[in-house]
């Protein structure tokens, strides 16, 4: 029986030789998180948790870990199960502790994985591999490192492997491809889980990409205007990033602000470079875009991103872009 929390177990499963930043990258973004829903007064909602075979393992940089806990033999919390990958060099064999781990996963089985459950599992790089030896990906969207989708092709005949994609998710089975890709894994879970303003801060904290994809742009619109350290300028932006849906105007952007409609459009002009209408309409057109490769329609992205119609959104998606969100449509469905 799972107990009620407000906290997320984020059970890190390391075998020796583990990648340290397939560890550390995802679990400072998540640390991060919590530290801005304190600074918000609001309750952490990530507990990290270090478990695996071997309580003191050697890492691939050398360094030794410390403390491990067993591998638990049920999840009594909600919890996402963080499987990090190891060198190539470690993957021609399976050791002892790599054995020891599928048998585990093979335990949970299926249950963690089922849609009446709060639970995850997070594979990262060539986590996606034990994931693979555990039967876990059968008939499931995964990924991996681009040296080993061949690997995870012949461990998972029926798996639906991605290439050439940063993370994928598949239900509550997510997958990423190499060590930095986990970030990006773990900021698009904050942000499901806690709101895109704040897996911005985090992610501007990290100084990393948002929500990295295949398709995203070079510079990312929740990103690229907030290298200030403004904090009305920074309010305004959160509250548009947070709620671009809402029908915003100067006015109440400037309320939002605690400046005149005058004076905020100045503020914006020197330390985000641009005018606070033309930052909303890139947030509308960016949550549009993900609306649309997630496999919403043009009026419901449209609607979802604030634009009073798809033809608005058309319009503002020609005059910023070219083309045209059926493009991307397009583009989305080829891509999967």
């Amino acid at each position: 029986m799972i107990a009620r929390s407000d906290l997320i177990d984020c059970l890190f499963v390391i075998a020796p030789y583990s990648l340290l930043q397939d560890v550390a990258g995802p679990a400072e973004a998540l640390r991060l998180a919590n530290l801005h829903r304190e600074r918000r007064g609001q309750q952490p909602r990530f507990r990290l948790r270090y478990a695996g075979p071997v309580s003191t393992p050697p890492t691939s940089v050398g360094l030794a870990l410390a403390g491990l806990e067993p591998l638990p033999a049920r999840l009594d919390s909600p919890t996402w199960v963080v499987l990090v990958g190891q060198p190539a060099a470690h993957l021609d064999r399976v050791t002892p502790a790599i054995a020891e781990i599928a048998q585990w996963l093979k335990r949970l089985g299926e249950s963690v994985l089922a849609g009446d459950t709060p639970h995850r599992v997070l594979a990262i790089c060539s986590g996606a591999l034990l994931a693979a030896r555990a039967g876990l990906v059968a008939g499931r969207r995964c990924t991996t490192h681009h040296e080993l989708l061949q690997s995870l092709r012949a461990l998972a005949p029926r798996a639906q492997v991605v290439d050439n994609r940063v993370f994928v998710v598949d239900g509550a089975f997510a997958s990423s491809a190499g060590i930095t890709a986990g970030i990006d894994l773990a900021l698009h879970l904050i942000a499901e889980e806690c709101g895109e303003a704040l897996a911005a801060s985090v992610a501007e904290d990290m100084v990393v990409y948002l929500r990295r994809s295949p398709r995203d742009p070079e510079l990312s619109p929740f990103l690229v205007h907030r290298r200030h350290l403004h904090a009305a300028v920074h309010r305004v932006q959160d509250a548009i990033v947070t709620r671009p849906e809402r029908d915003w105007d100067m006015a109440t952007l400037a309320a939002v602000a605690h400046a005149t409609e005058r004076h905020l459009l100045r503020l914006f002009m020197d330390h985000a470079g641009i005018s606070p209408l033309h930052y909303l309409r890139l947030i509308r057109l960016e949550r549009a875009r993900l609306s649309i490769e997630c496999g919403a329609t043009i009026s419901r992205a449209a609607e979802v991103a604030g634009f009073s119609s798809g033809l608005q959104l058309r319009r503002a998606w020609r005059r910023q872009w070219g083309g045209s969100p059926r493009d991307a449509a397009r583009a989305a469905v080829n891509g999967h």
